[in-house]
């Protein structure tokens, strides 16, 4: 009696445990958006701004044509609007985080040699940067530049990772970032979301396609996937599987 009394509360238990575990799973969405803004900066040209170009730049310091480090911008009302209507208003949390970038062959004589690497992205705390309209060809005298970056980076910013850029001229590659308080705060918010992308080593050298690119499928891509936040009762459900489990397991197992 005792034994078909313990089976039938762990198969209850065992199936609480499970609902909680997969329920978040169960109820993903995500959304894709393009930047809304986006440029590079050039050590080797400090007071240029490139925000109207075709192209995002990434390069170490110390290489032939210097330093270029990447910012973009990401609206991200229309995700709220989805994750809101999807789960109800802060019902949701953001799960992940991936980046798209297309590869492009530099095209242009300020640029380095495109090598292997790694790209460290970090979220800025302040979205107040101007893009500018600047191009290769024709730089602006407005918006970023690089002796402006360092007064929109604070010691607040936070790092989303890195990825390895593989030194491709051509190729498109979604590259996954860590979830952080900030830019999920921003997300929740429905507030935009700043990127800046730098190289993580000595050598790394990669251009990307920008928003501006004239081919729309190349340009950046920020996906954003969004969970439901348990419900109490799933979550004490869950909760209990596993301490029931446990118990059970030490009195009449062990």
């Amino acid at each position: 009696m005792r034994a078909h009394t313990v089976s039938r509360l762990t198969r209850v238990l065992v199936i609480g445990s499970l609902a909680a575990t997969f329920a978040g799973q169960l109820n993903a969405a995500s959304i894709t958006l393009n930047p809304s803004s986006d440029a590079f900066v050039s050590s080797a040209n400090p007071t240029n701004n490139y925000g109207g170009a075709g192209a995002l730049e990434v390069s170490a310091a110390g290489l032939a044509k210097g330093e270029f480090q990447s910012l973009m911008q990401f609206d991200l009302s229309s995700a709220k609007t989805s994750f809101d209507g999807t789960f109800g208003v802060g019902q949701w949390v953001v799960q992940s985080l991936s980046l798209q970038l297309t590869a492009g062959a530099p095209n242009n004589g300020i640029f380095n040699t495109s090598a292997a690497g790694q790209v460290s992205v970090n979220w800025m705390q302040n979205d107040n940067w101007v893009e500018g309209s600047g191009t290769p060809m024709a730089p602006g005298g407005t918006g970023i530049t690089f002796n402006t970056l360092p007064s929109f980076l604070s010691v607040g910013d936070q790092s989303l990772g890195s990825f390895s850029f593989s030194g491709s001229t051509t190729a498109t590659a979604s590259y996954a970032l860590s979830v952080g308080s900030g830019i999920a705060a921003d997300a929740v918010a429905g507030g935009l979301a700043s990127l800046l992308l730098k190289a993580g080593d000595a050598t790394m050298s990669g251009q990307f396609d920008s928003r501006s690119f004239n081919t729309v499928g190349s340009r950046p891509v920020l996906s954003v996937t969004a969970v439901a936040v348990p419900e109490p009762a799933t979550w004490i459900l869950g909760t209990l599987g596993v301490s029931g489990l446990t118990l059970f397991r030490r009195r009449f197992v062990g």
